[in-house]
């Protein structure tokens, strides 16, 4: 089984590229079991961060590295909270990330806005080695509306308020096989299997 360095310290991320990763035959390591800090992430796009975030593992560890941006981006507050979801609440403070906190602050910007629509995006970026001038990039979005009353305990982020009108559920409703088969991360991960089975 190859080795894979995740440039992540996210653990629902872990579990997920794990799970979709292992059929592949790829054993994901974190970032952290090299005691690699995370990357800075200052860029005001997710495909530059998930760059940044790739070749940044890649170069402590000497190993392949997978990184990803991803977030939510919601049509009635012109894409945000977009590249800054995970520290939504926290932006402009010394705060640590909270997963609570976010979704408080995207409900009470949303109160009294009509239009809930609302996508996940993910890019994934592929590196060999940490100076690879050919990573490969895969996207995927994962369209849904918000909700002001979370429903579910599975996922993480903001996925107990994702609603999925085609599905009647929040994204953390749905069993996470599900979940791996039709989020942005598993449409994004589906299209990066398939460039790098091309490549070989």
């Amino acid at each position: 089984m190859k080795k894979l360095v995740l440039a992540s310290n996210n653990a629902g991320k872990l579990r997920e590229f794990s799970a979709l990763l292992a059929t592949v035959d790829f054993e994901v390591l974190p970032q952290a079991h090299f005691n690699v800090p995370e990357a800075e992430e200052p860029h005001g796009t997710f495909v530059e961060n998930a760059i940044a975030k790739a070749r940044h593992a890649a170069k402590l560890t000497g190993l392949p590295a997978l990184a990803d941006d991803s977030g939510i981006c919601v049509e009635a507050l012109g894409g945000a909270p977009g590249v800054y979801s995970a520290r939504f609440a926290a932006l402009g403070s010394n705060e640590p990330k909270s997963d609570a906190r976010n979704n408080e602050k995207l409900i009470a910007d949303l109160k009294d806005k009509r239009d809930r629509r609302a996508h996940y995006y993910c890019i994934l970026v592929f590196v060999r080695h940490a100076d690879d001038p050919q990573p490969i990039i895969a996207e995927g979005e994962w369209h849904g509306e918000i909700i002001d009353t979370p429903r579910g305990a599975n996922g993480f982020g903001y996925d107990p308020y994702f609603w999925l009108p085609e599905f009647g559920c929040t994204a953390a409703e749905l069993a996470s096989e599900k979940k791996n088969a039709i989020s942005h991360r598993g449409i994004a991960l589906a299209r990066l299997m398939e460039r790098l089975t091309s490549r070989r």
